[in-house]
């Protein structure tokens, strides 16, 4: 099932390394890296809401399970967190009313699977890796996905919680859509991990866009947007306004800038870079992470106030991301 998956890969990475070898080498990079700290097993994820569910992956794969695993399973203790308004259970709906969910996961061969559009299933994340394990497609959307994850053992729940219910009725007073920087209406969780085997993989689960029109589907489930890994390189997440992530496949950039010789740092800011000098940024948010294989690792945002959880060396810890506007 994962030979398609595999052929795509490796013949998107052959003309993407053909195209940006002729613009980036490694004499290119100051080799900054201000977050030089190396270490495995590491774990890094967005947010505040990356810190527990770094904490779960950490448990995993300290008792050997596979990173795979461990990203799965800790970013679902996000997805069932009715606290957290912008993934999974409790996340803020459409404009409409309709919480839908997008998520996407993928391991060190390269085999990948998502779903979007997804209604009524709290857990997006293991849906997508039934659709990477069982399937031979990449990605399954709305109804499709909604009915694969019932024949898959899923259960129907109403995501619309009390809290996120009432807030909405209040958005409709006014029903005015404008994304807040770093207020929780967009806030993705993106969950990178290298285990003890020095194997990586990733995970992107989202809510999606407070307020978005109904159907609207974001970067989270896109690989190679919301979230890319390879594993002779390194990963790379990304959280915020997923319009602007999705122009510029910022993730797969990314890992593509770290095999030309960029450390995880420069990567980072690279692919910000890329966002502010075509698009209005002055009014969105967009963080992204990244690791390599030494342990590495990289943050970087449009504006301040990303922040994110590092579990690296036995500890586990909030960190605040350098931002292009000061």
């Amino acid at each position: 099932m994962s030979n398609r998956r595999n052929f795509i890969k490796k013949t998107s990475i052959g003309v993407a390394g053909t195209f940006l070898s002729s613009k980036v080498s490694s004499s290119n990079f100051s080799k900054k890296n201000q977050n030089s700290m190396t270490g495995l097993p590491i774990i890094i994820s967005t947010w505040k809401h990356g810190y527990a569910a770094n904490e779960k992956a950490y448990e995993l794969i300290k008792n050997g399970k596979r990173a795979i695993d461990a990203v799965e399973q800790g970013v679902k203790v996000t997805e069932a967190d009715p606290d957290c308004t912008s993934v999974g259970y409790g996340g803020w709906p459409d404009r409409d009313g309709n919480v839908t969910l997008d998520a996407c996961i993928m391991d060190h061969t390269g085999n990948c699977g998502s779903v979007s559009f997804l209604k009524n299933i709290k857990h997006p994340i293991s849906v997508a890796r039934k659709v990477m394990d069982n399937t031979p497609h990449v990605m399954l959307s709305g109804q499709g996905a909604f009915e694969f994850a019932i024949k898959n053992g899923f259960h129907k729940e109403d995501l619309l919680t009390d809290k996120a219910k009432k807030r909405w009725k209040e958005w409709l007073r006014d029903s005015k859509y404008q994304p807040i920087i770093n207020v929780e209406n967009h806030d993705t969780i993106g969950l990178l991990a290298i285990d003890k085997n020095g194997d990586i993989s990733g995970a992107c689960t989202t809510s999606g866009l407070a307020w978005k029109m109904h159907g609207r589907v974001g970067d989270s489930p896109i690989i190679g947007a919301g979230m890319f890994v390879d594993n002779e390189i390194g990963g790379c997440c990304a959280t915020g306004v997923g319009e602007a992530v999705m122009k510029t496949l910022g993730s797969f950039l990314i890992v593509e800038l770290m095999r030309q010789g960029a450390t995880p740092q420069e990567a980072c800011e690279e692919g910000v870079s890329r966002i502010v000098k075509n698009q209005n940024y002055k009014d969105m948010q967009i963080g992204y992470l990244a690791i390599n294989k030494k342990g590495e690792h990289g943050a970087y945002a449009v504006h301040k106030g990303f922040d994110y959880a590092l579990h690296q060396n036995g500890t586990n810890k909030m960190i605040d991301a350098q931002a292009f506007v000061k």
